[in-house]
């Protein structure tokens, strides 16, 4: 699924990674003015860090600009290599979408840490659904908190898309479980389950998204058709250590990295994509509900780092 064109797509993403953008841009000045010498380069390499691209991903991209330096430091020519770095690391995060499961609805779990924006993100990405043509149902199973149950109920009605929730203390699973049979039973294209927000090094809240799981698998093998995680750029490297706790535990499908529009650490996305090569499906960059962005690495690299005169991808800027 794509938004409503490409051009649109990178123009929005660019316009909210102005704050990475920046940073990288400070580090690139001496270089780009300059021989590509050792110097200019651990400048940019401290950028890279400042940016969160990561120790991995930062080493490699400097890796690749000291041999392209030896061929020709044309700033032009270096800058190029710079996104061309990006691009080839962010790669690894591009993925189709997965194809339509055999029997609707399409049911997607949306898991994360608390604060990482996993209720907005599930119902833009309902919006999206909607702008497709679909059908979309939407599962309360945050039960611990009275507040996000309502807090849901409310984007239901934004969005004109019915919501299942039970009392607050109800167990997660079978309301899962009972969302699951009224998508069913009213035709419904997709089925988004939000789930309590917690913290990935605690035990016990792991296991209760391993019982919704289990409890879901007895109406389907294959359900939920995906899983994924919610993480906001703004914690930076914190958030690689959230993937690894989520995936190790529970199996992780794709990410979803929102609030990018208000940090200078998207290149944690960079990082993301050199530890894990986890699909990245969604980004958020901003706080409406059609500020969800499918992911693009080209577009992304762009983003951090355009062409000389710093217009968006596909404008005369």
């Amino acid at each position: 699924m794509q938004d409503s064109g490409d051009a649109k797509n990178g123009a929005g993403v660019f316009a909210r990674l102005q704050k990475t953008r920046r940073k990288l841009e400070r580090g690139l000045a001496g270089l780009l003015g300059g021989s590509g010498g050792g110097a200019q380069l651990d400048e940019l390499h401290d950028q890279l860090l400042l940016a969160d691209v990561g120790v991995e991903a930062s080493g490699r991209i400097i890796d690749n600009l000291r041999g392209a330096a030896k061929k020709q430091n044309d700033g032009g020519a270096l800058r190029g290599a710079l996104r061309d770095s990006l691009a080839e690391i962010l790669s690894a995060c591009e993925a189709p979408a997965p194809p339509p499961p055999q029997k609707l609805p399409r049911v997607i779990l949306m898991i994360g840490v608390n604060g990482a924006g996993k209720t907005t993100t599930l119902a833009k990405l309902a919006r999206a659904l909607q702008r497709d043509g679909a059908r979309v149902m939407l599962a309360a199973c945050d039960t611990f908190r009275a507040a996000a149950i309502g807090q849901l109920q409310t984007w239901g009605e934004r969005l004109d898309a019915p919501v299942i929730a039970q009392a607050h203390g109800a167990d997660p699973a079978a309301v899962a479980f009972d969302a699951y049979a009224a998508a069913c039973a009213r035709g419904a294209d997709a089925l988004l389950i939000d789930t309590a927000g917690r913290q990935h090094t605690d035990a016990g809240l792991m296991e209760q998204l391993k019982k919704i799981r289990r409890v879901l698998q007895k109406a389907g093998d294959d359900l939920p058709h995906e899983t994924l995680l919610t993480l906001d750029a703004g914690t930076g490297q914190n958030a690689l250590s959230q993937v690894e706790h989520f995936h190790r535990a529970f199996g992780v499908d794709g990410l979803c990295v929102t609030k990018l529009d208000g940090t200078a650490k998207g290149g944690v996305v960079v990082a993301l994509a050199m530890r894990f090569g986890l699909p990245v499906r969604w980004l958020g960059v901003g706080e409406s509900l059609d500020d969800l962005r499918p992911f693009s690495a080209a577009e992304y690299a762009a983003a951090l780092l355009p062409a000389e005169g710093g217009g968006a991808p596909g404008s005369k800027v």
